[in-house]
Formats: C-alpha cells, structure tokens, sequence
C-alpha cells in the first residue's frame, strides 16, 4: 500500500512541478529573444561541478553542507523517480535511497544549524524554513525506503506527510516563485547564461554592444531583458555574498546588489517588493516599491540613485555562487536612463559632453595631453612611421599629479631601452567612462574613431598605465573590428625586470611597510594580479596583502562614472579603502591606475603615501 501512494504520490508532484515551471516559463518569455541552445542542457552537470562549485568552495562549510543536500537530493528522486515512478519497487534501489536519504539529512541539518545564528547578509523569511523542508523530505523518503520493502503500514501516515511537505516545497517553489526555484532556474541559468564564455575559461567582462540602428536602447522595463537574464535573476538565491562585497553598500550609498536582482524578480512576477526579506537599500525601506514585466523600472521597482551608486567594479559577479551578471542588468538600465531619459545625475551629464565635443573627459585641447612630456624627448607615431610600443596614457595625462607617474613610465621605458612613441595630439579618450556611464553612442562613435585612427599607425604593441584603457582596447574594441596585443604597464615593466633590461641602484632599500592595491579593473576584469607584485617584489618589497586583496580586493570608488554622478552615502568608498590599509600599518599604498590614485590620495587624514608603480621604479632606478 504504502509503494502504491508514494508512486501516486511522485506523479502528482512531478505534474504540479511541471505546472509550475510552465508558470515560470511564461513569466522568462516577457523578455527578448536570446540564443537557445538546447545541446548545452548536456553541460550542467559538468558547469555545475565545476565552474559553480569554485565559488561555492571559497567558503568550505557551505560547499560541504551545499554538496551532501543537492547531490542526497538529486539521488534520492532519481531513485524514487524509477523505484517508485516506474513502479519498480527494488529491494536495492530503496537500499540506494535510504543512502542517499541520510546525505541529504546530515546536509540539511548542518544548514539547519547555519540558520540558528544566520549571518546579516543572508535573507529571512521563506529562506528560514528551508532547512527544515528538505530535512523533512530526506526524513520521509529515508523511512519510506526503509519501511516499504517490509510492508509496514502503520507508519505510512508520517512518511507521507513528511514527503508531501518537501515534495511541496520543490513542486510549488517554482511556480509560486519559493525559495526552491533557484534550484531549477539556478541549473537552467548553467545551460542558457547570458555569457557562455565564462565556461570556456575566460573571464568575458566586455559589455554587450547595443545595435543602436535597430532601437536597441538598453532596459527601461524588465520585459527589455533577454528572457535568459531574467531567469538568471531566478536563479538568486539570496545568500548576500554580493551584498558582502559591494562597496557601495558599504559606504552607505542606496545599492544593494541582492536587492536589485530581487527587485528584478519582482517587476518579473508582477509584485511588489514587500516580501523582501533581506538587508534593504540604505536609507530606503521596503514595500513602498512594485512593477510589472512592462512598467518602467524607474521610478516603480528602483530610484534612479541606487542604479547610479554602482561602481562597476564586478565583486558583486566575484562572489555569487549562481553566476549573475548584476553589472550587466546596471550598464543595461542606464543605457536608457543615458539614451533615451537624458537622466545622467551630478556632472555625469558634462562630462558626457565633454567627450562629445571635444573627445576628452574633461574638456581639454587634445594637443595639451602630452605638455608634461615635452623635456623628455618621446617620439609622436605618424602615419608612416612605426615603433614596436605605443603607449597611449589615457585621460590620466591631464591630471597634474597623475603626469608624475607617466614622467616616471617614460624614464622606465628609456632606461630599458624600449621603443616606444605616443600619439601626442591624435589621442583621444577610450570611451570607457562614456560606455560605463550609459551612453553607447559615444562610445561607439570614440571606438571608432580611435580603431580609425590606430588603423593609420604602423605598432606591434600598445601599452598603457590605465586599467580603464587597457580593458577597453583589448575586451571591447575587438567587437568593433578592432584588434590589439595590448599590456598594462604593470605587466611590461614585469616583463623587462624578467629580461634584466632594468638596471638598479646597489644602495639597499629603505623601504616603509608597503601595501598594494589592486585595480578593479585590471585585477577582477582581467585577472592581472601578479604582475604588479612582480614588480614590487623584483624592487625588493615585501608586500603586506590587505584583508581584501587580489580577487577580493576593495573597489576606490573611482570605477562606473561613479566619481562624476556623486551619489551620496554616510562615508566615501577610498576612506574604507584607506582603513584597511591603515589596518596593517601600511606606510605607503602601491597602486596601478589613475583612477585609484585620484581617490585614494584624496582622502582626508592620516594615511599612507600613495605612489605609483611607475614612481617606486623610477626611484630605484640606476646607471
């Protein structure tokens, strides 16, 4: 009797899962078209195994605890699925169930445990009771797989109900948007992510172009994304990791990265954001917001300041075990903001001029980017001309504390005898902040322009000490035709240290305690963390790593346009960065960027010497 009502049982929940997956289904295909490539469903397990499972495993008690639930469960109903589904009723298979019945109970209840004294960052509500569903199911398909082979029956009550209660968990989670849900969206989102490149081994942070020709304008209502983003927003499972890491959020500005992607999920199902269980955005409380897959995003599910408080800086990408894109679905909502509202907040919206006109951030003559070179005897590439090196200095070269550490790179340079030229009145802006800050169309218009240009200069190289360049050139500028070996200083001056074309002084070296800090952009968007320390370490430094370092590391707030668009918070991004150097004693703060060194030298206080890589080169320098 009781083998017949779990067979009953089982085809129930499979129909009323179904259901709601079809439910759901309907609610993805709101959004655009997207490739759909069914052959790579044969790629989740592999994706899963793999690539989830190497951030899962950043934090071993979860990935232990993650590893007996998930794989107890997917066991335990395959063998419920073809012992009982298929009415096989095997004697062995329910040997093989109660196996996989006591993984799945010692998983759920280390998560139990877990959620007696929950972190902050993780979300309440529904998430609590988890543990105690799956618990209840392993309990249920565990006794069922013990009793039924001997026909008891007295107990076949509880079995039931116990099974039916974790049956219902999964079978309604996904239709009625539970908790469960992630767990099928989180597998659907392996086979259909938006970036299929990141499970080929490469790190994909190039933004999507925008075929401004066909109207395509970026997101002003959920329904604007693919349908395979807004599964992917199903896929969260609201564990606050990206809350952890965002720096915004830390500095007290309105952004919370978990909340936004929930935000998304409940313009999908056409909801409001009372529910949310979770850290709200700073300063704004929940349930005053509510949207619909095709109502506008801004106002109705998001203020304007929360999706202009990102820094772009991808820690929040870094650490989410369901690979969500958040950067993306930002860029994606400011691009309408930027192309069609005209919305761009603080002097976001000069700066955008600037580029238009005069194709530099900040308004200047293109021919006055390279005055600080003038004593230094570097070589402007013409048409017709050719060097083995262009270096290409970025909008850095305007900033008169920044033109120390390009004098610094060009003496390096000489020193090696390197053969290098730059563009001198020809350069012009990358279009990085133009692209980050929403507008597209300048960004394109720049790319061009410089791929144009470039395409007239006879180079085998182009080296820059701007992360924000360096990404540019060699991550977007291919998907406008235009192909470069480009270097981060940081890497060349490695290289020439390796090929001892870099001479120094024998005096020893006096050095503070010195700490390095490592560039968003050139460190998690491109995943250049050891040259730098190379460096450092070929000068004689013994470098003291902040807590947040290398993948890790905090952002200086200088990345995404935020330093124009000025969102106010309680405290500023560089000031949490400076404490964590000042945490270890830190005397002096290597960095690798311009960016980083306009903001971190513009805290107020007592701190460390910031210096660029290129200046402690310099410094040691000898005959």
């Amino acid at each position: 009797m009781l083998a017949l009502v779990l067979t009953v049982s089982f085809w129930t929940s499979v129909a009323i899962f179904l259901l709601g997956l079809l439910m759901r289904a309907r609610l993805w295909r709101n959004g655009r078209a997207a490739p759909l490539a069914l052959g790579n469903l044969f790629s989740i397990p592999k994706r899963y195994f793999v690539d989830l499972h190497n951030v899962v495993a950043r934090e071993p008690f979860i990935a232990r605890a993650h590893a007996m639930v998930a794989g107890g469960a997917v066991l335990a109903l395959l063998i419920i699925a073809i012992n009982y589904g298929l009415a096989q009723y095997s004697p062995l298979l329910d040997r093989v169930l109660l196996l996989a019945s006591t993984l799945m109970l010692f998983g759920s209840a280390l998560m139990a445990w877990r959620r007696l004294a929950p972190p902050t960052r993780l979300s309440r509500g529904p998430w609590m009771r988890l543990p105690f569903t799956l618990m209840a199911f392993a309990i249920g398909s565990g006794l069922a797989a013990w009793l039924a082979p001997q026909g008891a029956q007295a107990p076949a009550l509880i079995v039931i109900v116990l099974l039916l209660i974790g049956s219902a968990e999964l079978a309604l989670g996904i239709g009625m948007g539970g908790p469960m849900k992630h767990a099928v969206a989180g597998l659907l989102n392996l086979a259909f992510h938006p970036r299929q490149d990141r499970f080929a081994g490469k790190r994909s942070t190039n933004l999507r172009l925008l075929d401004l020709s066909k109207g395509d304008y970026g997101v002003a209502k959920p329904a604007d994304f693919s349908w395979n983003r807004l599964l992917q927003f199903d896929a969260c499972v609201q564990c606050g990791k990206c809350e952890a890491a965002c720096p915004a959020l830390a500095a007290g500005q309105p952004l919370n990265p978990k909340k936004l992607i929930q935000d998304m999920v409940v313009g999908l199902a056409s909801k409001d954001d009372s529910a949310y269980a979770g850290t709200p955005y700073p300063g704004k409380p929940v349930g005053q917001h509510s949207g619909a897959p095709h109502l506008a995003i801004i106002p109705g599910l998001v203020d304007a300041d929360t999706i202009w408080s990102c820094t772009t800086c991808r820690a929040c990408v870094q650490e989410c075990p369901m690979l969500i894109e958040h950067v993306d679905a930002v860029i994606d909502i400011r691009r309408e903001q930027t192309l069609v509202q005209g919305a761009v907040p603080g002097k976001g919206a000069q700066v955008l001029e600037n580029l238009r006109h005069t194709e530099t951030v900040g308004g200047f003559a293109k021919s006055a980017r390279y005055n600080w070179a003038i004593d230094l005897n570097v070589p402007t590439l013409i048409p017709g001309q050719k060097t083995d090196w262009l270096l290409i200095a970025g909008e850095g070269a305007f900033d008169m504390r920044y033109q120390r550490a390009l004098r610094s790179l060009v003496r390096v340079l000489q020193h090696a005898g390197v053969d290098f030229a730059v563009l001198g009145a020809a350069e012009i802006d990358s279009g990085d902040l133009a692209r980050r800050l929403g507008d597209e169309a300048t960004f394109q218009e720049l790319a061009k322009n410089n791929i144009a240009m470039l395409g007239k200069r006879a180079f085998k190289h182009i080296v820059t000490p701007d992360p924000h360049v360096f990404h540019c050139l060699k991550n977007e500028y291919p998907a406008l035709g235009g192909h470069y070996d480009v270097w981060h200083h940081s890497g060349l001056i490695a290289h020439l240290f390796k090929e001892r074309r870099i001479r120094l002084k024998k005096t020893p070296l006096l050095s503070a305690p010195l700490t390095y800090h490592d560039p968003c952009y050139l460190g998690r968007y491109n995943g250049e963390f050891d040259a730098p320390r190379e460096v450092l370490e070929a000068l004689g430094h013994s470098v003291r790593e902040m807590e947040r370092s290398r993948e890790k590391a905090r952002c200086c707030g200088g990345g995404g346009g935020a330093p124009f668009t000025d969102i106010p918070g309680t405290t500023r991004i560089p000031d949490i960065r400076i404490i964590d150097a000042n945490s270890i004693g830190a005397e002096i703060v290597a960095v690798a960027c311009p960016n980083c060194t306009f903001m971190l030298e513009g805290v107020v206080g007592p701190r460390p010497e910031v210096m660029e890589l290129a200046e402690l080169v310099e410094q040691r320098l000898g005959e």
